[in-house]
């Protein structure tokens, strides 16, 4: 700062009471992750959930104040919360902000739609209008048992409607990708700003030790698409990891030829050195925005990734990774081919300062110039 200059008011001095809703607590993924970074930017907060599972969360989130909706109190709840998706509208207009002048929704399951004081500011941080009433709508229903395939039409027609309508209480709307924005657009017809979310490069540490071996990360979920990495890689003879569980998990392994290895879970310290030491990640999936992309440029390592969705904001062509065109094992091998001859060309430096644009300080300015 130029010496007789201003220093700019801190926004959040404006605000006394701060009320983060977050759609449930019950696993620590990105959107627990940023939920975290929030907390840090707003160490008084309180925090206002459906489903709260305090032993699955980190100590940063067990140390605050978690208030949660009737949801919590319902037969399974933290197991089958999803199964209350219907009754949560009604639970989160049911919550009292009163007394709270600042409230952030992170918006994924439902989250946005409760009423604050009329003299509050809401800021929404969209990870992802939700993907079971809109985008993924046919691929849930196609997956779900006869009775919820049955009902899912009228549950999800209303549901849509009160969507789209609580979009419309929201005064501040932040998306974390371009993908995102667009997506927002099209479902709630509003315009959003793109925040990224926060990745911390220092938590990560390239390697002289580079091993034969490409990695996969993620849930084993339909749309994350493992079948596809599995398919090419079964194709080429090529080793592989798959790091990720979930309902797919078991069908995979028996899908999985002799270079394919599957671990269900890796714990950070084993995760790291995966990320360091991988030939390259393997990315298939039409993803929000993607932080495990970006924790592997972190790592020095490059990255083939599906050419749709929030990857296109983290990855660059040609210098951290290469993309594919088509969700289609030939085409992933086809990548794959590329980037074995690419690779010589590949400098690490690039992918590690392609990182740093993702670190923590960028998202707070993000979230601090909207409140201005």
């Amino acid at each position: 700062m130029l010496p007789g200059a201003v220093q700019p008011l801190d926004p959040r001095r404006r605000f006394r009471r701060v009320a983060i809703i977050h759609y449930w607590l019950v696993t620590m993924r990105g959107g627990e992750r940023v939920l975290e970074r929030l907390l840090e930017l707003f160490p008084e907060a309180d925090i206002f959930t459906h489903v709260y599972d305090p032993a699955a969360m980190s100590a940063a989130i067990r140390a605050r104040t978690v208030h949660t909706s009737f949801i919590q109190k319902l037969p399974g709840a933290r197991r089958h919360y999803q199964a209350y998706l219907p009754l949560m509208p009604m639970a989160l207009e049911q919550l009292d902000l009163r007394g709270y002048d600042l409230v952030i929704s992170s918006e994924s399951g439902p989250a946005k739609g409760v009423i604050p004081a009329p003299d509050a500011l809401h800021l929404c941080y969209v990870h992802s209008p939700m993907r079971y009433l809109w985008d993924h709508y046919h691929d849930y229903r196609a997956e779900a048992g006869w009775l919820k395939r049955a009902v899912m039409p009228l549950l999800c027609h209303g549901l849509r409607q009160w969507d789209t309508n609580s979009a419309a209480r929201v005064d501040r709307v932040l998306a974390n990708s371009s993908f995102i924005r667009e997506r927002v657009a099209k479902a709630w017809r509003r315009e959003a700003t793109v925040v990224h979310p926060p990745v911390d490069p220092a938590l990560f540490t390239p390697s002289d030790e580079i091993e034969p071996g490409y990695l996969w990360v993620g849930q084993l979920v339909p749309y994350k698409r493992a079948d596809l990495a599995i398919d090419a890689f079964n194709a080429l003879g090529l080793p592989l990891t798959v790091v990720g569980d979930g309902p797919q998990a078991a069908m995979l392994k028996k899908r999985a030829g002799p270079t394919i290895r599957m671990i269900p879970r890796l714990d950070f310290a084993a995760l790291r050195r995966a990320y360091a030491r991988c030939r390259a990640l393997v990315f298939t999936a039409e993803e929000d925005f993607g932080i495990v992309p970006v924790e592997v440029m972190a790592s020095g390592r490059p990255v083939i990734a599906y050419g749709r969705g929030g990857a296109l904001d983290s990855v660059v062509e040609g210098r951290t990774g290469l993309f594919f065109g088509e969700q289609t094992p030939e085409a992933l091998i086809a990548a794959i081919e590329r980037l074995e001859s690419w690779l010589p060309h590949f400098d690490p430096a690039a992918a590690t300062a392609r990182a740093r644009d993702f670190a923590p300080d960028r998202f707070d300015a993000g979230v601090l110039e909207a409140l201005v």
